[in-house]
């Protein structure tokens, strides 16, 4: 039987309908405003979720690409940068070093290297204050901190720990009883006063720092004795391995240091006639002004042949603009304020370097480390070369000078006695000895410190190769990011968007239907039972 339709049913079904249709129209126009397929997660749980989760990728791709590597590139480019420029320094010294070996310059030649040294000097550490963005590069963890010593600190301290080993061993030339030009008659014809210049040779090791306080040594129960008054002698300990047996066996042995504030009072301790440089048998000094702590020829031996190692520590009071801070390159103690030391480490307790990586989130699970370690791009020796390079051409200079001095005053009238021009003979003899000691010194310096430039150098190119690979891997990266982002982009599109024309078609349809189901809403209440009466 069917079922009796009564003018509320169909009022209910039409108003049903028409907010159905109504409903379309606002879901489609909605639509056309935002070109989103959903407005919020109830329409459609599953697209809903999809774009969560691609919208999260997609941030973390964005991330990644728009931020991290370009900050990792630019710490990148600084950090190159600022290599390049060290590059150019260390070689500009080595082109200086081999225009001073030759043996045909002249004193004004001479003059000119060491106006060039002591500009390069100047510079030399200047490009490991590099900053990106405010944060130091070569500083490891301590971004906001430079580099080197920006200002003179006269009153700063360390404790400085130092490890050396047979491997550092140089031999150094040095020189003592330079002639001193007689500045009357009398001291011309006094021939006691005319000097005997000498040369010694040694192997030393260099400190990292001149002008040092005291020499520093722990005992087995913890004290420190810090040694620093001129001829006082301490003992110090190096390790090695026995390798005489079937095992080998760690050991350590002793020497003697004798301390001395400098070279002149090292030559003063001597006892020979006339005075030169001398150590005891097995034992060693250190020179506080220049940093040096020099062996004799047994020791020196001993250490090589024994393949040993030291852990010099040594305190040190003032250091002076551009000079390198301890931290980045020793263990080491400010102890400028007693009350509160600072300590820094540098290697661990077996000697390898802690390193103060700086990682950049590049992709996801790809880290990159940005950062350079100063240690491994500006050597502690580097400056050490260049202020005994201008040492030794202004000691050839000033040797040069006294030759030229003492020519001069034979000339003279008051100097033209035969006794007078004898003597002056001696005091001639023996400044030109001093000068072919400097000359020969200088140039031994120069062709040595090719060497040593050469091998700056490669430690820097080194150095820039790293940089220059982390530079590709991140550019690949950053390449994949791209394709990535663009990947993400499209499937986030494809799941949330839709084409405007398409909607515009339905919105079309929809609002006809609408209008449609208005329009037979308006009819459905025209015709009643009255109108068959």
């Amino acid at each position: 039987m069917a079922m009796r339709i009564t003018n509320n049913i169909i009022l209910h079904n039409t108003s049903i309908n028409i907010n159905g249709n109504k409903g379309n129209v606002d879901t489609l126009n909605n639509q056309m405003t935002s070109q989103k397929k959903i407005q919020r997660p109830s329409d459609d749980p599953v697209t809903a979720i999809r774009a969560l989760r691609l919208r999260s990728t997609l941030s973390e791709i964005d991330q990644y690409y728009e931020k991290n590597i370009p900050d990792a590139e630019s710490w990148l480019d600084v950090t190159e940068t600022a290599i390049s420029s060290m590059q150019d320094v260390i070689k500009t010294i080595r082109t200086q070093c081999e225009y001073g070996a030759q043996d045909s310059l002249t004193t004004d030649n001479r003059k000119t290297i060491l106006t060039q040294l002591e500009k390069l000097r100047d510079k030399l550490y200047s490009e490991g204050n590099a900053d990106y963005a405010g944060r130091t590069v070569f500083t490891g963890y301590r971004t906001n901190k430079k580099l080197t010593f920006t200002e003179d600190e006269q009153k700063t301290s360390y404790e400085i720990d130092q490890k050396m080993s047979y491997a550092d061993l140089q031999e150094h030339r040095y020189y003592g009883n330079d002639v001193t030009v007689p500045g009357n008659q009398a001291d011309v014809l006094d021939g006691t006063k005319i000097a005997s210049p000498t040369q010694a040779a040694y192997n030393r090791i260099r400190l990292g720092y001149d002008s040092i306080d005291s020499l520093d040594v722990t005992d087995a129960a913890g004290t420190t004795t810090k040694t620093s008054a001129n001829g006082s002698t301490v003992t110090i300990s190096y390790n090695y391995t026995d390798t005489t047996g079937t095992t080998p066996v760690n050991k350590t042995g002793n020497m003697n240091v004798t301390v001395y504030d400098s070279y002149d009072k090292w030559l003063e301790a001597s006892t020979k006639t006339p005075k030169s440089y001398d150590i005891a048998d097995g034992e060693a000094v250190l020179i506080r002004n220049t940093g040096e702590m020099v062996f004799s020829k047994t020791a020196a031996d001993t250490l090589s042949t024994n393949k040993a190692s030291l852990d010099i520590s040594y305190t040190k009071t003032g250091f002076t603009n551009g000079e390198l801070r301890p931290e980045y390159y020793y263990n080491c103690t400010n102890i400028t304020d007693t009350n509160n030391k600072l300590k820094y480490e540098k290697y661990d307790k077996d000697g390898n370097q802690i390193y103060q990586d700086i990682d950049y989130v590049v992709a996801a699970n790809q880290t990159l480390t940005v950062n350079t370690e100063a240690s491994n791009v500006f050597d502690h020796g580097l400056s050490r070369d260049v202020d005994e390079l201008i040492d030794a051409v202004q000691r050839s200079l000033d040797a040069e000078q006294k030759v030229t001095d003492l020519n001069a005053m034979k000339k003279m009238q008051e100097y033209s006695s035969d006794d007078c021009q004898a003597k002056l003979e001696e005091w001639i003899a023996a400044a030109k000895k001093e000068r072919d000691y400097a000359n020969d010194n200088m140039q031994k310096l120069y062709n040595s410190y090719i060497g040593n430039c050469d091998t700056y150098l490669q430690k820097v190119n080194l150095a820039l190769t790293d940089v220059g690979s982390k530079g590709q891997s991140l550019a690949l990266t950053k390449n994949r990011m791209s394709n990535e982002q663009e990947t993400m982009e499209e499937l986030k599109s494809k799941n949330e968007d839709r084409e405007l024309s398409d909607i515009i078609l339905e919105y079309t349809a929809a609002y006809t239907a609408y209008q449609s189901s208005l329009q037979a809403a308006s009819k459905v209440n025209q015709v009643t039972l009255l109108s068959y009466l």
